[in-house]
Order: C-alpha cells, then structure tokens, then sequence
C-alpha cells in the first residue's frame, strides 16, 4: 500500500464530476487499500477519489466503527428530517462549517468485488456518505455552508 497526496482546495480535480467505474478490477481495490491508508493516515472519516487526484466514483468512509468502500455509489433515497452539524475536510485544511444534511440515507453502490449493495445509514455515517458523494460531483462542504 502507499500514501497518496491529498489534493486541496484550488485544485479543479476537486470540481470535476467522476466517471463510473465500467469494472472492478486489482487496479480498482488497490486504489481502495491506497485510499483507506491515506485517510487513516491523516486521521480523516472519509476520502473520496477526487481528493487524491483520480477522478473515479470511488469512496472510502470509517467513522470508527468498520471500514466502508463504495464504487459509482448513489443515494436512492433520504429522510425528510435533516440536521445542522460542524464539518470539516481533509482537502480544505483547518476549516469547518455548519452543513444542513439529511439525517438518514439509503446509498447503493458496489462492493471491491464488483457486487451490488444498499446500506441504510443514520447521523454521522448518512452525513459522511453524504459528503463524500458530493465529492464525487465535485461539490465541497463549503458550497452548503449555512
């Protein structure tokens, strides 16, 4: 495995919508094993491909319970309840903002062996899920700070 730079704000990788994934290959889950060093390493909940220059529909997210990865993930349905909370981001260093986020998502995605998964999420993981794929269209936090 190996570090990978993260990119920050001002690069336009970070503004740019993904491509999907036509196949998951060993290049696909080494850049899964990559991604989940380089966000543990800088001691983030969550890393999305864009951040480390690739433009490719894939997220890691760990808010402390178990590792997730997701491929050309997609939120199919979220709760009408939202929430403001503070958040930060490994590619906009030492700086947060309160963000209004659904409280819980339904997200289907594939797993590293290319199969179809839906997982529901609630609190910080919907909210992470949420960031995250908003990385993936080249959104940032700071477009929906309040």
């Amino acid at each position: 495995m190996a570090l990978l730079q993260i990119r920050e704000i001002g690069d336009p990788v970070l503004r740019t919508e993904t491509n999907k994934v036509k196949e998951v290959t060993d290049k696909t889950r080494d850049l899964l094993d990559n991604m989940q060093e380089t966000m543990y390493d800088a001691n983030g909940v969550g890393l999305a491909a864009p951040q480390v220059g690739i433009s490719k529909a894939i997220t890691v997210i760990d808010i402390g319970n178990e590792l997730l990865e997701f491929i050309n993930p997609e939120i199919i349905n979220e709760s009408e309840r939202t929430y403001i909370d503070e958040e930060g981001c490994l590619s906009i260093p030492n700086e947060t903002g309160k963000v209004e986020r659904a409280y819980g998502v339904t997200v289907k995605a594939l797993d590293r062996e290319g199969k179809e998964f839906e997982l529901e999420a609630e609190g910080l993981l919907a909210r992470a899920i949420q960031h995250e794929l908003d990385h993936l269209n080249g959104v940032l936090f700071t477009d929906k700070t309040i």
